[in-house]
């Protein structure tokens, strides 16, 4: 969504790269650029004339001025900017002293409540809360329909009473369903309400007749990420009619200019809590300013990595094929390890989506967006295909074997070909970060491989004292060294003159301690 906006903040500041010392010029001409790109990205205008004062007023002072690298500190002062209008801080979801904590979704109609109500249950059933999602859209048809089947595919319950379709009353559903939620021992109620095309007085007197009904401790805004600058008009008049307490931007994986999504925190005066950027249920997490900062600006987003492969990964298979991997140059990985791996990575989210969120990715951003993910399914096809036998071994695995496995895959031979050689060169690469705990080739830097063989080796040749170059001082050395030898083996090094090892005696006050 914010790629046009990334694209042109990327190249405004690589005409700052290589400039010892800003001029007046050099700020004006970079806020100039700025502020047409986060135009053409939809950013209110309020916004954009807030912003960039603060960066000139920035750019102008100390903090730049005595910079050893004035373009890096620009787009540090930018970053710190970015994540200001998006809310500043990770807002958290209150929740009540005592059970159940009710959470009102409100918005228009289309916005995505009733599929978020979903993805908020499933968010929340994965802390280890009970929710329960609540139909109170009792005027859209097939709403209470819809709610059921996606609180079923979240594995959360559900309270419909009502039919829907215009029958019901949804502000006594509303209240009905908190004393079912007490009941049931549920301790967190998604009310999910009824939305309209536009702003009219209706429906913000039934949000505001269900808010007055539950008394909620958190009231959602849902927003579409695509409907540029009506989305701030819209969180305005829900701010006055009803109040809210947070936004939750969805479709965030549309490709709409999503600058609508900057402005609403900074108008409004309420953080974005939540951002759905997917169709599953499981494309949902809370929003974080700082990391949303960093995506915009090309500069990755780690932290949301490393969560999401520890919610995939656990910790002991981890550390099962980090074992594998070390021990007898990872020939105990098997096909069936790789297969396995694999399939670890696909729970984790599109290819394309993971390569984005490491730091730089935008300038092959192209050739990210083309990956096909077809191809880890047309990997899996040719690994099942293989007996037990060839999993396990696949040193085995010869021509016949190869078009048999094609055959059985639906695959050309050559592709299997290609897939076994690539598994044992991947297999010999992450055998030798396991063994020496980094990258391959790299050795002497800590961390960076050359593995525990390759350090002995450089121990053993630093070992011994290097000769003299002159001949007779040579020959002196080498006669000193063997007469050291001879007293050594006549001798115990360390006894008094005149004592050999075969006349040794222990003192008297060990001998008691030895009977």
């Amino acid at each position: 969504m914010f790629d046009t906006l990334s694209d042109r903040l990327a190249a405004t500041f690589k005409n700052l790269r290589g400039k010892g010392r800003l001029s007046e010029a050099d700020i004006d001409a970079t806020a100039r650029e700025i502020r047409i790109a986060l135009l053409e990205a939809d950013v209110a205008l309020p916004v954009v004339r807030s912003f960039i004062a603060n960066v000139k007023e920035r750019a102008r002072g100390v903090e730049v001025s005595q910079a050893l690298n004035p373009a890096q500190q620009v787009v540090k002062i930018v970053n710190e900017e970015l994540i200001s209008i998006l809310g500043g801080e990770t807002r958290r979801l209150r929740f009540a002293k005592n059970p159940p904590t009710v959470i009102m979704l409100a918005g228009l109609q289309g916005a995505g409540k009733t599929t978020l109500a979903g993805k908020l249950g499933l968010w929340l059933k994965g802390q280890g809360h009970s929710p329960l999602l609540v139909a109170c859209d009792l005027q859209r048809p097939n709403a209470v329909n819809q709610l059921s089947v996606v609180a079923d595919r979240a594995g959360v319950a559900v309270y419909a009473p009502e039919p829907g379709n215009g029958v019901g009353d949804p502000v006594q559903v509303a209240k009905d369903s908190i004393e079912h939620a007490r009941t049931k021992q549920y301790d967190v109620v998604i009310v999910d309400t009824a939305g309209r095309l536009g702003i009219d007085q209706e429906l913000m007197q039934q949000a505001a007749d269900i808010r007055d009904a539950v008394s909620p401790d958190e009231i959602l805004f849902v927003v579409d990420a695509m409907i540029g600058q009506d989305a701030v008009n819209t969180a305005e008049a829900f701010r006055d009619g009803v109040g809210f307490d947070g936004v939750v931007l969805s479709k965030l994986d549309g490709d709409a200019r999503g600058g609508a999504a900057l402005s609403i925190a900074h108008v409004t005066g309420k953080q974005i809590m939540f951002a759905s950027n997917g169709e599953k249920l499981d494309d949902f997490d809370a929003f974080h300013p700082d990391r949303m900062a960093s995506r915009i600006l090309d500069m990755g987003d780690l932290l949301t990595l490393i969560e999401q492969a520890e919610k995939t990964f656990s910790q002991e298979e981890a550390a099962k094929m980090a074992s594998k991997l070390a021990s007898s140059k990872g020939k105990d990985f098997t096909f069936d390890d790789f297969l396995a791996q694999m399939e670890q990575v696909r729970k984790m989210g599109s290819i394309s989506k993971l390569l984005g969120m490491l730091p730089g990715m935008g300038q092959i951003k192209d050739q990210i967006n083309n990956i096909d993910e077809r191809d880890i399914d047309r990997m899996a096809a040719i690994i099942k295909s293989m007996t037990p036998k060839e999993r396990a071994d696949p040193t085995i695995i010869n021509g016949s074997r190869r078009a048999r496995i094609a055959k059985g895959s639906g695959s050309e031979v050559s592709a299997v070909k290609g897939l076994v050689e690539r598994f044992f060169e991947a297999r010999k690469m992450m055998s030798k970060m396991a063994q020496g705990g980094g990258m391959p080739g790299m050795p002497g830097m800590p961390g960076m491989g050359g593995g525990p063989g390759r350090q002995k080796k450089q121990v053993k040749q630093a070992k011994g004292k290097r000769k003299s170059g002159n001949p007779m001082k040579r020959k002196a050395e080498e006669q000193a060294a063997a007469a050291r030898r001879e007293a050594a083996q006549n001798g115990v090094p360390g006894l008094p003159a005149g004592q050999d090892a075969q006349n040794f005696e222990l003192p008297d006050e060990f001998k008691k301690f030895m009977g």
